[in-house]
């Protein structure tokens, strides 16, 4: 499925890092960034979490939740999670039920080897769970800033 700005956010239910079981519509009434990633404590996706760490606040003052989502285990998101300070939740997505839904498990290539795979994608969602924006080929480290500018 191609999802577009304009489109209701499909739901899910999930389990962050913590074990707890957590729906998209537990963000209904407020905007939500949901920021799809390809895998724990890996130097990209560390620097797009750190970097959302760092802006964390100021997402907070618009009224922004922040969600990351992943295929790897509820423990690999514990620990990275914990390792890099992370205030926002991190959803596991080891059946890909989420990433299918969004349209972001696609076939990457890296040194020539074909493998299926998150592309990292964000989307911005409304309070009233409608896509506003999708953000594709994120460069990690500027996608914070990105985000928080086309919020401002």
């Amino acid at each position: 499925m191609q999802l577009k700005i304009g489109d209701k956010a499909p739901d899910f239910m999930l389990l962050d890092q913590d074990g707890e079981s957590r729906s998209l519509k537990d963000c209904q009434g407020q905007r939500l960034l949901l920021y799809f990633y390809p895998k724990d404590n890996t130097s990209g996706c560390i620097k797009e979490a750190c970097a959302l760490r760092d802006d964390f606040w100021g997402f907070k003052k618009l009224n922004v939740k922040i969600i990351g989502v992943s295929v790897d285990s509820v423990e690999s998101h514990k620990k990275f999670a914990a390792d890099y300070n992370l205030p926002f939740t991190l959803l596991s997505d080891e059946d890909k039920k989420a990433v299918k839904l969004y349209g972001v498990w696609a076939e990457k290539s890296m040194y020539g080897k074909k493998y299926m795979g998150t592309l990292r994608t964000s989307f911005l969602i409304n309070p009233q769970g409608v896509i506003e924006k999708i953000y594709e080929k994120v460069v990690p480290a500027e996608h914070s800033k990105e985000v928080l500018n086309d919020l401002k």
